[in-house]
């Protein structure tokens, strides 16, 4: 079974696309009315995970980014070889 490098990279921008959502719907369930981060059912320690989420699936898109830039060098190189 061969795995090209397009297969990886679009399997990561899915799984990132999936983490930022849930992040996102976290973070959107949160209290913000009753005087913001003063209501009594805000917890300063929930926000931090959702907002971790949100930056590592920003990382794993940017690579998944750099994967597709490496395959296309690489067909690019190839390309240009057999011409």
């Amino acid at each position: 079974m061969t795995i090209s490098l397009n297969t990886s990279a679009i399997s990561l921008i899915n799984t990132a696309q999936y983490k930022a959502a849930d992040a996102a719907q976290a973070l959107a369930k949160m209290p913000t009315q009753d005087n913001e981060v003063g209501s009594a059912n805000f917890n300063s320690t929930d926000l931090i995970k959702p907002v971790l989420s949100l930056k590592e699936s920003e990382l794993e898109t940017s690579a998944a980014v750099k994967l597709l830039e490496a395959d296309k060098e690489t067909i690019g190189s190839l390309l240009d070889i057999k011409a």
